[in-house]
């Protein structure tokens, strides 16, 4: 399990585009998501992760890495999940509960299936679930910004 101290750390060279690319795993991206939407409302969470993977991919040479439906759908469950297990527990513990319940790299084949994900137009723009909505509103107003 990670430390605060660790978890920081991550979200930290992330920001400041020293986290070697080796390190930007799935694991990495949902914890950092975490992070940042315990901290900042939705919006600003959402538009922190989306210009912080860009930014990165950037200075790593992965142009085309970016994707919005996975970005966007990744925010939607990990906001779904804090709503319905944060309570007020220590991030390291919340982080442990997120990987368990919903952190496999396939888990958005829940709500999505493969073609319409892996679309051209998916990772242009945000395309909503296709199989069944990630949250209530199925993210109804999520404005995509590409």
């Amino acid at each position: 399990m990670e430390t605060d101290a660790e978890i920081e750390a991550l979200v930290r060279s992330f920001e400041e585009l020293t986290l070697p690319r080796a390190r930007w795993t799935h694991r990495a991206h949902l914890v950092a998501a975490l992070w940042y939407l315990r901290r900042y409302p939705r919006e600003d969470a959402t538009r922190r992760i989306r210009e912080g993977i860009k930014a990165f991919n950037a200075r790593h040479g992965v142009g085309s890495g970016y994707h919005e439906t996975v970005t966007l759908a990744w925010v939607a469950v990990v906001a779904r999940f804090l709503t319905e297990h944060d309570r007020g527990q220590p991030l390291p513990t919340l982080t442990a509960a997120l990987l368990e319940a919903c952190g496999g790299k396939d888990h958005l084949l829940v709500y999505y299936t493969e073609g319409v994900l892996m679309s051209e137009e998916a990772r242009r723009t945000w395309v909503p679930p296709d199989l069944r909505p990630i949250e209530a509103d199925d993210l109804n107003g999520v404005e995509s910004r590409t």
